[in-house]
């Protein structure tokens, strides 16, 4: 009994330690569910609560992230913490101007609803609307769920990051401002790649066009790139 006690109190210590609530500026989006924002203490990446938008490579990612993108980039957010996932990003609640960001990614049909244990039931009746029109991705003739189309490309999966979000770690090793950098060539990481693709209109960065900047920077560990 005591036993149970203890680990119910330290699992409700964990968290509070991370149910806060800030402002800050985001300063990309990288795909349909998760932006990175700075705030006075650094970067934080924050992976969106209760929602699961189509990778950037699966159909329909790209729009998902356009989708948040036209909602948050640029803007100031208030953001409702509650985890800090395996990825090391913050999972929370984020609102601009008073809109439910969450939600109304869910709303627009530009991303699945998966709250723990399935229990919003805002989330589930936005969703049910979303399919009833449809709307989104709920248009398409076979919509893949992304935990079902990150079972077949594993390789895809979030990668740890190497400084987590919480406040004794540390932030990102690029500068979060657009300088005048434009090849791969001047890239210290994947990260500062990607934001410059999406903040900074860098598109030199992705010759291709297929939503992945300097591909040698980018590419899983465990693929080639020639």
């Amino acid at each position: 009994m005591l036993r149970t006690l203890i680990l119910f109190l330290s699992l409700l210590v964990h968290s509070f330690a991370y149910s806060q609530e800030f402002t800050a500026k985001v300063i990309a989006v990288l795909d349909g569910d998760t932006v990175l924002v700075k705030r006075a203490k650094g970067l934080v990446k924050i992976r969106l609560v209760g929602i699961d938008a189509p990778e950037k490579a699966q159909t329909f990612g790209e729009t998902s992230k356009h989708s948040l993108s036209d909602m948050v980039m640029g803007k100031q957010v208030t953001i409702n913490s509650q985890a800090i996932d395996k990825y090391g990003r913050m999972v929370a609640a984020i609102k601009v101007n008073g809109l439910d960001v969450n939600a109304e990614q869910i709303r627009r049909g530009m991303a699945w609803e998966n709250s723990n244990s399935h229990s919003d039931k805002k989330l589930l009746a936005l969703q049910e609307e979303a399919k009833q029109e449809p709307r989104g991705l709920w248009a398409l003739s076979d919509p893949m769920p992304p935990w079902d189309w990150r079972k077949q490309h594993p390789s895809i999966a979030p990668i740890a990051d190497a400084a987590s979000p919480t406040e004794n770690k540390p932030t990102a090793s690029f500068d979060p401002n657009c300088g005048t950098k434009k090849h791969c060539s001047e890239m210290t990481s994947c990260e500062e790649a990607k934001f410059y693709l999406a903040s900074c209109g860098a598109k030199m960065l992705d010759g291709d066009a297929d939503g992945v900047p300097c591909e040698k920077l980018c590419a899983p560990a465990n693929s080639k790139v020639n």
